[in-house]
């Protein structure tokens, strides 16, 4: 008997490639981008794409789209942002960080 083919799956953009560019954008911008907007120094160790790629490799190798984050950041923030489409907490003033907040709204 023989046995149907399996699907062939698409090979990860988290390759070698992806890690040496990841590195080097990391040198160039070794601090969380968000924790920076906040007045706060963070070492980041994550590259994130801004805008999420969803397997379009052009927007994935588009280094405009990258920003250096930490792993609380990326984790919790980024994460929560794109489930939900709205930013959470407030800068250190208290001003909410969702520019649709109606604090926010002129």
């Amino acid at each position: 008997m023989i046995e149907p083919a399996r699907p062939v799956k698409a090979a990860s953009p988290y390759n070698y490639r992806w890690q040496q560019a990841r590195e080097g954008f990391l040198r160039k911008h070794p601090l969380c981008a968000r924790c920076q907007r906040q007045g706060v120094v963070e070492p980041a160790c994550i590259v994130d794409h801004i805008i999420p790629h969803r397997g379009d490799m052009t927007l994935f190798w588009d280094r405009t789209n990258w920003q250096s984050l930490c792993g609380p950041c990326h984790n919790s923030y980024k994460q929560r942002l794109e489930k939900s489409g709205r930013e959470i907490g407030c800068d250190q003033g208290g001003k909410p960080l969702d520019p649709g907040h109606h604090w926010n709204r002129g």
